[in-house]
């Protein structure tokens, strides 16, 4: 399976892998695909760190990092805070405290500490800046952008190292200025993806995204997690999938393990695009979460990024403890970033195994096809 990013990434299958489990990525570059760390939960040190344990496993084979860089933040009022905490209203806390009662979830919900602002600082475009530069200071194979066009120091910084730029996007017009900020790549990603989507459904929006930026090349992104999906992005005319959810089941991945039972009793009714974990629609598992903040007449609403990530992810740490020790309120409010084909993930398997399954289901898919054809 040779296309001409894989010429270019120098790899066997134009099949990418986002996951925020460095032992993903690094399972999936080992079987010849290309793995793509998430790099928003980590320090700029904790970043180099598991960077550098991945360069000791690929053996030189090319991987790649994702940043978060919002383009809508207003950094200079989180700038006049020495705490983001500070910007946290207290009716927003009181609501998570009140979530925590009525679930019985056992201990209480602390204050951001200076760890969550950091955590939230990072998702702009100062805070990103050092986990670009940590990132380039490994032999990646990409860089890439997961929300808005990439910022101009960014593309240059990766220009002068010989990194190509990757951008996710939703639409047609975001597609256009991602290639006008200098992109080389762009991840073409439908509604049905996990985490933050836009409205549009892959099979509509790749072909089009093809048809805007040509020839720039496209991935797909969005309900991929098999071969017959593979190949149907190829078919769209896209020259590679990006994946995302079919890692959260496998054996390397880092998903909690009472979120991964979720996850594989799940179908693909069971997501729902919300705000409520970090403040910007993204797709997830349905819970008491979701629907608490979403529909809840008590419910004041989710900030916007970064806040609700501080006050989402305090919580979920005491939901995430509280549902791995069984209790039933916290099992009821755990969720995870996941795309509609979780209807898809019964089965935990190796990552390496997913590749060749779906490599292996890709070509009896293109075989099938050209006997229609014939």
């Amino acid at each position: 399976m040779r296309t001409a990013i894989c010429e270019r990434l120098g790899i066997e299958f134009p099949l990418f892998a986002f996951s925020h489990c460095r032992d993903v990525v690094a399972a999936v570059t080992n079987a010849g695909g290309f793995g793509v760390l998430g790099a928003i939960a980590f320090t700029p040190d904790q970043l180099d760190s598991e960077l550098t344990w991945i360069d000791q496993r690929v053996g030189g084979r090319p991987y790649g990092v994702d940043v978060l860089v919002p383009g809508k933040i207003d950094a200079s009022a989180l700038d006049r805070h020495a705490r983001l905490a500070d910007l946290v209203p207290e009716r927003h806390r009181d609501f998570v405290t009140h979530l925590m009662t009525k679930y019985g979830v056992s201990g209480t919900i602390q204050p951001p500490a200076a760890s969550a602002d950091e955590f939230g600082r990072r998702v702009t475009a100062a805070g990103a800046s050092g986990l670009i530069d940590v990132a380039l200071q490994h032999p990646i194979g990409l860089i890439a952008s997961a929300l808005g066009p990439p910022p101009p120091e960014m593309v240059a910084r990766a220009r002068a190292a010989g990194v190509p730029v990757a951008a996710l996007v939703g639409t047609v017009e975001h597609a256009r200025r991602q290639v006008a900020a200098g992109v080389d790549l762009v991840v073409a990603q439908g509604t049905e993806a996990g985490g933050h989507t836009g409205e549009i459904a892959t099979m509509v929006l790749v072909p089009q995204v093809v048809d805007a930026v040509a020839p720039v090349p496209v991935l797909a992104a969005g309900g991929i997690a098999s071969g017959r999906q593979m190949a149907a992005a190829m078919a769209l005319g896209a020259e590679g999938v990006w994946c995302g959810s079919v890692w959260l089941t496998t054996e390397e991945a880092e998903t909690a393990p009472a979120v991964k039972r979720k996850l594989l009793a799940a179908s693909s009714l069971d997501t729902v695009r919300s705000s409520s974990r970090t403040g910007k629609p993204a797709r997830q598992l349905a819970s008491a979460w979701t629907d608490e903040w979403d529909s809840s007449p008590e419910s004041p609403g989710p900030l916007g990024m970064p806040m609700q990530l501080l006050v989402a992810e305090a919580a979920m740490a005491r939901i995430g403890a509280a549902a791995e020790r069984g209790e039933p309120g916290a099992l009821e409010l755990a969720n995870y970033f996941v795309g509609q084909v979780v209807g898809q993930l019964n089965q935990v398997k190796p990552a390496r195994e997913v590749v060749y399954e779906m490599v292996s289901e890709f070509a009896e898919a293109v075989e099938r096809l050209a006997r229609l054809s014939g």
